[in-house]
């Protein structure tokens, strides 16, 4: 597998790719710990301090979930490209398409332009560099490869997507190995399937060894991460399996079929006592934390009230995503929002909900990694999937903060099966002795990697199965002392949920310049269509005649200036022709 090459074996000839017209000059940082006030957290100065004399090779940060990995190394770009010597190049990779977005935003509030969804690492002009999803690396890795040279910065997120012998991790070797550096950032630097990650120095024992770790353990500690409470539901459960009618709660030992069939049945949305209940349960304590009704705060004192905090089910299929939300709208009067992979609005979705104050989104693997929805605090864990590796990745959905808000617990329902009670087992005992571990146990699940995966791994010439009863309740929180409650219910009935307006657009000064740049095109083509439908034209006359006047080649390559001043000559020649 390649690796970033060494100073001593750079040998190219050629010239360093970079954009014709020059972006936005950045603002001067010193990748050096940071000063008081600078709004870095002290783990971040620290690998920043790290980063200071790295010349070579690969560098893995390994920060939990919601610690802010994103940031140190947005400070590391930042300082390089105002450097005697800046990069010749910025490639940031991760592994699903909302993640570039969130990437290009983030950079973006530290004065850098990335553009997404780029075929090479040469940058649009008027932009610093490229994020791209590893699947688009991964289908054209020569392409890439010849793009990139030996001061190119590669960067990527949630770097244990990539399998030394998988595509993902193929590509990304293939494509990158003229550079001479990589920055690998994860909050689980390792595969259950046991393959090695690019880039990744692993001990004798196969763990990897980070340059810089900060654990879950330490976040919570410092006031970084939230904790989570786990909450299990269990009870009687009863199932059909070929002529038999089998009936076991989670504390009876099965086999490995019967205990996935148990499974099944405790994420049924057909068998009203089973997770319908445990649904409207974690409804219950979403409106207490909204309304600041939960006791278990210091001295049992009520938690601090919480208005636009959200919940998550992560279902196990489409079709079970869409059953979920219809149990959920009927429970609580209210529509939530839907993410499935394969809808072309997903990203959208998604982004709205971030924004706004609804209490309930449903997903299957839309909200797996990296996603930042800061506000969410309860949680139902109904996939199939199971492997420690998601597990930690869900968990991590729960534990982001808000700025100038406590630290306050996030909830997360799950079955009381014995294999999703030793994962939470694992993360407690972090937390407790503050220290990581590694899983081992499973073959790493696809659905986080691919669109909407199958929900279950049971091969399909099996007996019948039909779930046919539940009668759960949800049991004490796990590992520790008693749970927040519920104050009673108040006699007149809760208010109901109210989709408010999503809050107003920010000013065009805030919005990154790869947002600027779609609407202008979005907004140019319109007018494109306007004039050549009005004057019997061809869209390719009009394009050729604008892109004249204004002097570029294509669209493409057109920069935000360009682009508005086509959209000005376009509406001169509309009222004009008239």
């Amino acid at each position: 597998m390649p690796t970033p090459m060494s100073v001593a074996a750079r040998t190219t000839g050629r010239s360093a790719p970079g954009p014709a017209a020059a972006p936005r000059a950045v603002a001067s940082a010193s990748c050096a710990p940071g000063a008081a006030g600078d709004g870095l957290r002290e783990w971040q100065r620290r690998a920043l301090a790290a980063m200071a004399n790295w010349t070579d090779g690969s560098f893995l940060i390994s920060a939990a979930p919601g610690a802010g990995k994103t940031r140190p190394a947005l400070e590391l770009v930042r300082a390089e490209l105002t450097a005697a010597r800046p990069l010749s190049g910025i490639v940031i990779t991760c592994p699903t398409a909302p993640l570039t977005r969130q990437w290009a935003r983030a950079a973006h509030a530290l004065g850098i332009d990335l553009a997404p969804d780029a075929d090479s690492p040469a940058p649009p002009r008027g932009f610093h560099g490229v994020v791209v999803t590893y699947a688009r690396v991964s289908q054209a890795p020569a392409r890439w490869a010849a793009g990139v040279r030996d001061g190119t910065l590669v960067i990527a997120d949630e770097a244990h997507h990539l399998g030394e012998e998988l595509s993902w991790g193929t590509g990304f070797g293939t494509a990158f190995a003229a550079a001479r550096r990589w920055l690998l950032l994860s909050g689980t630097p390792f595969r259950s399937d046991a393959s090695a990650i690019p880039g990744v120095s692993y001990d004798a024992d196969g763990t990897a060894e980070p340059d810089i770790s900060y654990t879950y353990a330490d976040a919570v500690r410092e006031g970084v991460c939230r904790p989570v409470h786990f909450v299990t539901y269990d009870g009687t459960l009863s199932w059909r399996s070929g002529d038999d009618v089998i009936e076991a709660g989670f504390d009876t030992v099965l086999s490995t079929r019967e205990a996935s069939r148990r499974y099944r049945t405790a994420i049924s949305t057909d068998l009203p006592d089973g997770l319908p209940r445990i649904l409207a349960e974690a409804d219950r304590r979403l409106r207490a934390i909204r309304a600041g009704t939960l006791a278990g705060g210091p001295r049992g004192r009520a938690l601090k009230a919480h208005p636009d905090a959200g919940g998550l089910v992560i279902a196990a299929d489409s079709e079970h995503a869409r059953q979920i939300a219809r149990l959920l709208h009927e429970a609580i009067g209210f529509t939530p929002t839907v993410v499935l992979h394969q809808d072309p609005r997903a990203a959208a979705k998604l982004a709205a909900f971030t924004r706004s104050d609804d209490p309930w989104i449903v997903a299957v693997n839309m909200v797996s990694e990296g996603v930042d929805i800061p506000r969410l605090r309860v949680g139902v864990y109904a996939t199939a999937a199971k492997t420690p590796l998601i597990f930690r990745q869900i968990v991590g959905r729960f534990v982001r903060t808000i700025p100038g808000r406590p630290a306050e617990p996030s909830w997360l329902y799950l079955p009381a099966d014995p294999i999703l009670r030793d994962h939470a087992a694992r993360v407690e005992e972090d937390v407790r002795v503050s220290r990581r571990r590694r899983g081992e146990e499973d073959a790493e699940e696809a659905a986080f990697d691919e669109p909407d995966g199958p929900a279950v791994s049971e091969p399909s010439a099996q007996l019948d199965f039909e779930a046919l009863s539940a009668d759960v309740a949800a049991q004490m929180t796990l590992f520790g002392p008693a749970p927040a409650t519920v104050a009673p219910a108040p006699a007149s009935p809760l208010p109901a949920y109210v989709r408010a307006p999503l809050p107003a657009p920010a000013p065009a000064a805030a919005v990154p310049a790869y947002e600027r740049r779609a609407r202008l095109r979005k907004e140019r083509h319109q007018l494109v269509g306007d004039l050549a439908r009005r004057d019997g034209l061809t869209h390719q006359q009009v394009n050729r005649q604008i892109n004249q006047a204004v002097g570029v080649t294509s669209v493409e390559k057109a920069t935000i200036e360009q682009l508005t001043a086509s959209i000005t000559q376009l509406e001169a020649w509309l009222r004009r022709r008239r």
